[in-house]
Formats: C-alpha cells, structure tokens, sequence
C-alpha cells in the first residue's frame, strides 16, 4: 500500500513539473533542444537591421518619410537547421511592429521586428530657461522673442530634438545671436538645418502680466500658462505689475495684456481681492490708461476682479464677483471625468468657443480630463434674488455692462466680455474653475483629450481681442 501511494505522488510530482516545463517563458520544449534560434541578419527594402539578442528585437532604420505598409524582406538569415513564419521575398506590412516565429526542432522563440524612421527635427528651443521660439517645420525656422534688457550675444539655449540625432552647437552652449545662428540635425539619413532668429523687443505686441519679479517666480500655475503664451504668441513678453507701475514696459504696441492670477485657496469678494493683489492695484492707473486708449484684456481666474478698479464699470468697485473659492495646488481635487460649463444661450457662435474638442452636448465648453487634479479656482456672479446682488442676467448687465458668454451648471456666470467701445479696448474674463492650466500630477491612464480646449479658448480670446 505504501508503495502504490509513493508512485502515486510522484506521477503527481512529474505531472506538476511537467506542467511548468511546458509554461516556460523561455519558449523551448523539452524534446529536442539542440537546436538554434537565431535570427543573424534580417533586412526590409535592402535596408539592413540592428539586431538585438538579449532583448530579441530587431530594428530596420529607414529615412524620416517613408512608405511602410508593404516592405518586403530581402534577406533573412537563420541559425542552421531553422525555419521561420515568414521567408525571404515576402512583403510585410511594417506600419506596426511585426513578430517572426523562428523554430528549429522542438526548440522555437519569437523575435520582434520594427521600423524606426530617422528623425531629424527640432521639436523645442528655450532661451535662458524663460523664452520660447516658435517653430515653422516646414521652413525649418525658429523665432525667439527676448526682451531688450537680455544681454543678446551671449543666450543659452535649452533644445529638445529628436531621439537617437546629434545636433551642432550643442544644447546648452551660449551663442550670439546678434544674426541668425544656424543648428544643424543629423540622425543616421536624416539631417535638417534650422535657422535661428533672436529678436530682441521693447516694445511688446502681448504681455502676460504677474505679482512676481520674473516669470519664475511664477506659481506653477500662472508660470504653466505664461510658458504657454511665449510659445505661442508672438511678441510677449513677461512683466511684472511693478514693471507697469514703473512704466518699464512700452506699451506703445501692445495689443493685449493678459492675467492668470491663481491664489491657493481662493480670493473671495472685493475685500480679499484687495488684500492680495497689492501689486496689481498699484499699477491699476496705469492699467486703466492702457484700457481706455484701446488697450485689450484677457482675465482668467481671480484676476477677473480687476475691471471694477479700473473704470470698466463706471466708478462701483462693488461689482467684483460676489461667489469665489478654491482648493490649495499641493491637494487638488482629481477629475473623475470630463468638466465643463455651459456656452450662455445664443452664444455658440461667438469666437471664444469655435474650434473646441466637442463632447456629447454642444452647448458645453469641455475642460478636463480623467485623471487631472484641478483646485476649482473658481470666480463667478451668482445670479438670483435670493443673494440679492444681481436679481437675473438682466440686473447684471445693466449694472457691470457686461455680456454673458458662459454659465455654471446652476446658472452662476463664469465667463463674460466688456466689449470695446468709444475708444476703449475689449476685455474678456473666465472665472470657471474649469479653466485650469497646471496639474500638479496625473493618474495613470491620463490622455490630455478635453484639456486641449484650454489653449484652444486663449488662443480664439487673443485672436479675438486684437480683431
């Protein structure tokens, strides 16, 4: 009797071994194992490969456009006695990796096979850390906007260029650009030459304005959004509130000057306003002269207090949004899916919102994403008796001689214009607390669909004021 249930478990022993044996991650049985599986050389279009053999991947570099859905493979090398899935003449389609099944006896391992284009561009270049060309892929040119006040023969640039190239100069290596410098970009077949223009301004065409010295001294949110507006509109520059004050800044050409004025944990009312935004007030004189010779704002976040210090609405400095709050930046609330605000009925066709990554409604302006953290910054006019300020929309624009753009789930206004008149420039304010450049992190499985609108909006709002 013991010695049946001895031979018993060791035929379960056996079975559980011979079990794992066959899951393997090696990919090899355990017949016949003499045999290779190597691939030795392998090339598509007569473009030879790098074959790795610890990682068991093989690459083909091909030059920066072309056509891959049909290459066909003319050569295939194998270890002796091997055979493979795919053989030499055929035609595969390499506009996604491809797998070669290589067996040789009972012995087989699966190789992978793809095409790296070689790239040769320059994707970001960054003065000094602050100033941000813009680039033109098709001319291969590069514009910086620098202030006058930068010392234009000797600026570092920070350039981000594609992987695997080399470029010259070097990233990071001062140079004059008192005349256009030349950066060449090379990667296996590929080279591009980009020509790079410094232009050095003191009289700005747009200004993104800020409490802090210099743009890094930024919070994380205004600095994210001003890096935005140097990219992306050009000639701006930064200047600080005490710049404007001090009349350092020509405003001579300025078409627009734009706040984002974020503060953890909100700016509620006129009075906290006041309290934290000194520097702003200080300039407000100043500010108003630029508005009422023609001058445009662009107001987001809590700066969307300023119209009522600078004559927008008459002399009544009460007519500040009357429901704001926000979170700190460090504990932002995470987005469980898109946020929005509805567009104001019979505005879809103003131009703030055209262009926008549409949602299911179109009559909502989509926000966020799945996976933001957002702090809800939020400063917006309540509107209804039961606050008493503003009894319905028509109260509010006889009082503030605003327009509706966009309102809140519960009818609150977050979005609105004082439009240009009698020689008076426009402004634009957005106090949705969807309108949210920084997250501090992001979930895992983040995709940036919605938040794209953020951008979208600000570029459609300059485009908009300078008309």
């Amino acid at each position: 009797m013991k010695s049946l249930i001895k031979n018993l478990l060791l035929c379960v022993v056996c079975g559980i071994a011979a079990v794992f044996t066959a899951c393997s991650s090696d990919n090899v049985s355990d017949l016949q194992l003499s045999g290779d599986c190597r691939v030795e050389a392998l090339a598509l279009d007569d473009y030879e490969s790098t074959i790795d053999l610890t990682s068991r991947t093989i690459t083909v570099r091909l030059p920066e456009v072309y056509e891959t859905s049909a290459m066909q493979l003319t050569r295939l090398t194998l270890s002796d006695g091997a055979a493979c899935n795919v053989r030499q003449g055929d035609c595969l389609n390499m506009d996604a990796a491809q797998v070669l099944h290589v067996t040789n006896g009972d012995t087989y391992l699966d190789w992978t096979v793809r095409v790296l284009h070689d790239e040769a561009r320059i994707t970001a270049f960054t003065i000094n850390d602050i100033y941000q060309g813009t680039i033109d892929q098709t001319a291969k040119t590069i514009v910086v906007y620098v202030p006058a006040t930068e010392n234009i023969t000797a600026l570092v640039p920070t350039i981000t260029y594609s992987q695997n190239a080399t470029i010259t100069p070097a990233s990071g290596q001062a140079q004059d650009f008192s005349q256009p410098v030349t950066y060449r970009v090379k990667n296996n077949s590929a080279e591009s030459t980009y020509t790079v223009t410094v232009i050095a301004i003191d009289k700005p065409k747009a200004l993104f304005v800020g409490t802090a010295p210099s743009m890094n001294d930024l919070d994380a949110e205004a600095r994210t959004a001003c890096e935005w507006m140097l990219a992306n509109i050009p000639g701006s520059l930064y200047a600080s509130f005490a710049d404007i004050e001090a009349n350092a800044v020509e405003l001579d050409e300025c078409k627009v000057i734009w706040w984002h004025f974020h503060v953890d944990g909100g700016v509620d009312g006129h009075d906290v306003f006041v309290a934290k935004a000194p520097e702003a007030l200080a300039a407000k004189n100043q500010l108003r002269q630029f508005y009422e010779n023609g001058g445009a704002l662009f107001l987001t976040r809590y700066a969307v207090n300023l119209p009522s210090f600078i004559g927008t609405t008459g002399d009544d400095e009460w007519t500040t949004p009357n429901n704001c709050w926000g979170q700190d930046e460090d504990a932002a609330e995470l987005c469980g899916g898109p946020w929005d605000f509805n567009i104001y009925a019979g505005q879809n066709n103003h131009p703030l919102w055209q262009n926008l990554v549409a949602g299911d409604d179109p009559n909502k302006v989509y926000c966020t994403d799945a996976g933001y953290h957002i702090t809800n910054s939020t400063a917006q006019y309540h509107i209804g008796t039961d606050w008493g300020d503003y009894p319905d929309y028509t109260a509010w624009t006889n009082r503030t001689g605003a327009t509706v753009l966009g309102v809140g789930g519960d009818g609150a206004i977050v979005a609105w214009e004082y439009p240009a008149h009698d020689g008076k420039g426009g402004i634009i304010c957005i106090g949705s607390g969807c309108y949210d450049w920084y997250s501090y992190t992001y979930d895992a499985g983040y995709t940036e669909n919605f938040h794209k609108n953020i951008s979208i909006i600000t570029k459609n709002a300059f485009n908009h004021l300078t008309r």
